[in-house]
């Protein structure tokens, strides 16, 4: 082959080369330029968290079944839950069966105990009038061996000399008998009537706690006001289910103060902690705004329906003011509460921060058509948003896409976690 020919294909295969590598920069360059962008400026920063909730009153009164009451008490009739009422008035009434069971069983008890006495008494009345007749005769008996007892031996033989002496003795021993048998019986249904009588007063006892029991089965109201149920998870008391003993299913609020009860989703409550301010809005009335606060945090975030796997935080709003004439216990109410509230920072959208392996945060930054990575300093997170306390200028463009990567291949941007819990409680 000549040196030309050698010369010529040389020269081709740099052109292909050089075309390919060409084609693939030209491919980079698009790609990069195909990877949405954001422009860091310093701005204002603000995290709102939306939570609802109900009306609640600061002080009020609870009513439930009476604490006199361990057990189970199903409920028979209630007032209408948001109902006014006066004081007196009936508000609750629990069904009656067990505790008129149990009176039946009192009084019969006592009236068995009663019977049991009477019959008690007229047997040993019985017994002791027998047992002291057999001591008067054995008291005569006994002063007829002594009046005829024979001990002359001049008159009568050694022999009925000794069978006097043994009657005698009989006799004595007869009365003796007699005597403490009487006394024994005595005392024995003394025991018996005892025990009757203690039988007795358990049954009244038994009587007295049963129509106790009745009469508080009419739970009245000890002072004017709004009957309000109480919810557990979002269910309140109903006709026919059961009830316990020193536990409220309702309560009488007093209306001069009131505080919001909200609940947060659990993935939005990171920041949320006492001292927060917030407004509230009544459904009822809607377009007006109450200034209110963060008092309470709970320390778990739980479900509010058990159908449900959602949990949330429930927090208490003290309300600066309280309305009596538009504000009722139970009211759905809407509240806004202002986590954070930042002049001139920096934020960027949540997906513009990835994680290395050791979940340290950074960012792609722009330069010309280079991306460069550059780690950050996280701050404050709010939805879709992320303070950068460092790592970034105003003016940086960072990516929004991991620019490493192909299209083809999956992304491996991973915003920054929100924490899932309040800061405070």
């Amino acid at each position: 082959m000549s040196r030309a020919r050698v010369a010529l294909l040389s020269g081709g295969a740099l052109v292909v080369v050089a075309l390919i590598v060409a084609t693939s920069l030209a491919g980079a360059l698009r790609g990069a330029d195909t990877v949405p962008t954001f422009r860091a400026e310093r701005g204002r920063f603000v995290h709102r968290v939306d939570a609802e909730g109900i009306l609640v009153a600061e002080n009020a009164t609870p009513i439930g079944p009476p604490v006199s009451e361990s057990g189970p008490m199903k409920i028979a009739w209630l007032a209408r839950d948001g109902s006014e009422v006066e004081a007196g008035e009936v508000v609750i009434r629990f069904d009656p069966t067990d505790m008129e069971r149990e009176l039946y069983d009192g009084e019969s008890e006592r009236d068995k105990t009663l019977s049991q006495v009477e019959q008690r008494n007229i047997q040993q009345t019985t017994i002791l009038e027998n047992l002291e007749r057999d001591e008067q005769l054995a008291d005569l008996q006994l002063d007829h061996s002594r009046q005829f007892q024979t001990t002359d031996e001049e008159i009568y033989s050694r022999t009925e000399i000794l069978e006097s002496q043994i009657d005698a003795t009989l006799a004595t021993q007869r009365k003796d008998h007699a005597s403490s048998a009487r006394e024994l019986s005595a005392e024995q249904g003394q025991v018996e009537l005892d025990l009757l009588s203690l039988q007795g007063r358990q049954a009244q006892l038994t009587i007295e706690k049963a129509q106790a029991g009745l009469r508080e089965l009419e739970v009245r109201a000890p002072h004017a006001g709004i009957f309000v149920l109480r919810r557990n998870r979002g269910e309140a008391a109903q006709v026919g289910t059961m009830a316990w003993g020193g536990r409220a299913i309702a309560e009488i609020p007093q209306l001069d103060l009131m505080k919001a009860q909200v609940f947060v989703l659990e993935a939005d409550a990171g920041g949320v902690a006492p001292g927060v301010v917030a407004s509230v809005a009544l459904e009822a009335h809607p377009g007006e705004e109450f200034d209110a606060e963060v008092r309470r945090v709970a320390a778990v975030a739980k479900r509010r329906n058990r159908w449900s796997p959602v949990q949330y935080f429930d927090i208490d709003l003290a309300l600066a003011v309280t309305d009596p004439t538009r504000m009722k216990p139970g009211q759905r109410v809407r509240a806004t509460l202002l986590v954070q509230d930042l002049d001139d920072v920096i934020a960027v959208p949540r997906e513009a921060v990835f994680r290395d392996d050791e979940a340290n945060p950074y960012v792609y930054r722009k330069a010309r058509r280079e991306y460069a990575r550059v780690p950050v300093t996280l701050g404050p997170v709010a939805l879709g948003r992320v303070v950068i306390e460092a790592g970034l200028e105003a003016g940086d463009v960072v990516a929004l896409q991991d620019p490493t990567r192909t299209q083809a291949e999956p992304e491996s941007s991973e915003s920054p976690t929100a924490p899932t819990g309040p800061t405070g409680g």
